[in-house]
């Protein structure tokens, strides 16, 4: 399937074990094509999902046309069918994935711009010596001048790190929420928030004994409704108020009064 990386989360499982988890909103996908191999020479199935985009051009209306989809479908990839068989426009959705089983997950990793070797390929850099001046985070020697003559293909150096294509095998699925048709996969996968992954079922066979955890439920129930302020209440409010001003006026004159009595006296 194809899903929208959401974020991470804690859960704990039913075991009672914390699992840091990837939250991954799956679709839900329809079936937009399907390869045959008298047609296109292999057996494949396409699927769609609604990405970030708002509009689809004319050749993609019509491809999604053709597959009687009227919604707005911006991703398409293909999968291999493993035997499986599909409709056109059919819906799929997370119930395809159970808890306790390990899945594939691809995505474009983040992009990091230029980064030296150091960042890229973890070198240790220079010795960190007295007259040791901007070498300690230098590549150092990267072959010798007569034998070969030159520097090997494929040679680690600094250059532009991230933004590739990056699967991360055999990850747990932790839970399944098809009422949000979210997907919890324990550990990261590449890509950043937002990005779109795949998602495909890994050769590593299912936990036997696997307790997914249970989300919470947030429905509150109020015994009483709560009371609602009136327009008349601040005008009492303000009343109550006045009343108690104008006592103490009149207490704060007649302490003044006796005084002044007194003082004749």
């Amino acid at each position: 399937m194809i899903g929208r990386k959401v974020g991470m989360m804690r859960l704990y499982d039913g075991a009672g074990r914390s699992r840091a988890v990837t939250v991954i909103e799956m679709g839900p996908n329809r079936v937009t094509q399907l390869r045959t191999t008298e047609r296109d020479g292999y057996e494949a199935v396409q699927l769609g999902f609604s990405g970030l985009r708002k509009r689809v051009n004319r050749p993609e209306r019509g491809h999604l046309r053709r597959a009687g989809i009227e919604e707005t479908i911006t991703k398409l990839l293909e999968f291999p069918t493993g035997g499986e068989s599909y409709t056109l426009g059919q819906t799929i959705t997370v119930d395809s994935f159970t808890a306790g089983e390990y899945v594939d997950v691809s995505g474009v990793s983040k992009g990091r711009g230029w980064a030296g070797g150091v960042k890229r390929w973890h070198f240790r850099g220079g010795p960190k010596t007295h007259g040791q001046s901007d070498r300690h985070r230098a590549p150092g020697s990267v072959g010798s001048g007569t034998t070969p003559g030159k520097v090997w293909k494929g040679q680690k150096m600094a250059g532009h790190m991230g933004a590739r294509d990056v699967t991360v095998m055999n990850v747990l699925v932790v839970l399944t929420d098809p009422t949000r048709n979210l997907l919890f996969i324990e550990g990261s996968v590449p890509g950043a928030v937002d990005h779109i992954v795949s998602v495909t079922h890994g050769r590593r066979s299912a936990l036997a004994n696997f307790a997914p955890p249970t989300l919470p439920t947030l429905d509150i129930e109020y015994d009483d409704e709560p009371e609602m302020a009136t327009e008349d209440e601040p005008m009492a409010e303000a009343e109550e108020t006045t009343e108690a001003t104008d006592a103490t006026e009149e207490t704060a004159s007649e302490v003044t009064e006796s005084s002044e009595s007194e003082a004749e006296a």
